[in-house]
């Protein structure tokens, strides 16, 4: 696992959530529908995907990406697509 984001930073984001978006950006792994719809910046599918809590955290989620995740990392499918496949020609 390579550490791209200082492990502090995911306390920002909701508990249950924090292990599937290190492993987005450390192994690149398929996030779940929730987390992919916030990495994809897909804000209805976001909302239609979250529970509660996450809810509740969509500030924290927007503040996270823009302030610690990797440039090109998120923001459009096609984006978390690239990520997923590092070192693949696209």
């Amino acid at each position: 696992m390579t550490q791209i984001i200082d492990r502090q930073h995911y306390e920002m984001l909701p508990v249950h959530c924090r292990k599937g978006m290190q492993r987005y950006f450390e192994d690149h792994v398929r996030p779940g529908r929730f987390l992919l719809a916030v990495l994809s910046n897909q804000l209805v599918a976001a909302f239609v995907h979250a529970d509660l809590i996450n809810i509740s955290s969509m500030v924290a989620y927007a503040t996270f990406l823009y302030l610690h995740a990797p440039v090109g990392s998120w923001g459009s499918r096609d984006a978390v697509e690239a990520w997923l496949t590092p070192g693949e020609d696209k």
